[in-house]
């Protein structure tokens, strides 16, 4: 690991005088020991007050940047109105390590794309205009959705696709003090021909909260993950859902999709193509099917077509009703 300066923020106005900004520390403390991020100075937030709060907003809640992983989980409020987030948390990594990462963290987490870990090899991600080597290489954890010439790597977090399913917004705060939100689903930048900008922060910018809207009443809420391994393991496929049900049929329906694309990945032709209908197994097939239409996978990540198509329809057939048989983790929850 190189030299570097380390400094603490007490307060936002001090954030922006230089230097990468460090919170939990679960990825960058890694990628700076393979140096594939080299900061000269970095900048401790934990002591900044009141971002480690979840706050009523509205009819909704207000998630501090600095909240834990572990205390975002456990809290009562969203276990019981968005218990899709809560279990895709939950999902990701070891208690260990969600009792050290934030949620503003999570969602700046860089790619596992084997590539951009290795300093040796040509990524555009870690350095503009080295080329991909992904491109023909092994890479059975790249994207399928959303990719370029430029970059097939995914976006590794669970956190991000519970709060995309939930329609959250990411609250940030600038160098003039100025606040805005940004729908999650336009907080990330695809890679296009520039991957190494990831998100629509500008410099100086601060990730400060997460806000969620109202629960859905009545709703019911899954997260999936399909893995290597029982737990430790980043997903290969994951989904999140959330189903409300009127008179037998789909009344309303939010789908994302995990590790398949460079954010958490949306398809609004497959709800369109199911909302209002009545659950039916050969719906879901078709709407499965519609999914993995726009694909472009690699002959290393072929295999998450079927798997993201089989996964589909066994969480559609659980937030529906249409089957009781989901148990433990992956077992659906109501909002009443």
């Amino acid at each position: 690991m190189r030299p570097f300066d380390y400094r603490r923020a007490e307060s936002l106005e001090t954030v922006a005088d230089g230097g990468r900004i460090i919170a939990g520390g679960t990825n960058l403390l890694d990628l700076m020991k393979l140096q594939v991020e080299t900061p000269d100075t970095l900048v401790d937030i934990n002591r900044i007050p009141g971002l480690d709060r979840i706050e009523a907003d509205g009819d909704g809640l207000r998630v501090g940047a600095l909240v834990s992983n572990t205390d975002l989980a456990a809290d009562r409020r969203i276990r019981a109105g968005y218990p899709v987030l809560a279990r895709a948390i939950l999902a990701g990594a070891s208690g260990q390590i969600r009792n050290k990462a934030t949620t503003g963290g999570n969602l700046l987490q860089r790619t596992r794309c084997p590539y951009f870990y290795d300093p040796a090899m040509a990524c555009n991600k870690r350095e503009p205009g080295a080329g991909c080597a992904a491109q023909g290489g092994a890479g059975r954890m790249l994207a399928v959705f959303g990719t370029s010439e430029a970059c097939l790597a995914a976006h590794p977090s669970d956190m991000a696709v519970g709060l995309r399913v939930l329609d959250a917004k990411v609250e940030l705060r600038g160098t003039d003090g100025a606040t805005r939100q940004v729908a999650l689903d336009d907080f990330y930048c695809l890679p296009g021909d520039r991957p190494d900008i990831e998100s629509v922060l500008q410099p100086g910018e601060i990730i400060t909260a997460v806000v969620l809207p109202a629960p859905v009443a009545g709703s019911v809420q899954s997260y999936r993950k399909v893995r290597d391994r029982a737990s430790y393991a980043f997903a290969l496929v994951s989904i999140a859902a959330v189903a409300t049900m009127r008179d037998g049929r789909i009344a309303d329906l939010s789908l994302a999709f995990g590790s398949v694309a460079p954010r958490p990945w949306v398809d609004a032709s497959v709800t369109d193509a199911l909302i209002g209908q009545t659950p039916d197994a050969d719906l879901f097939r078709r709407a499965a099917e519609t999914l993995t239409e726009s694909a472009a996978p690699n002959p290393d990540t072929a295999y998450k077509l079927p798997l993201l198509r089989r996964t589909l329809q066994s969480v559609l057939h659980e937030v529906t009703g249409l089957s009781e048989a989901a148990t433990g983790t992956d077992k659906a929850e109501t909002f009443a």
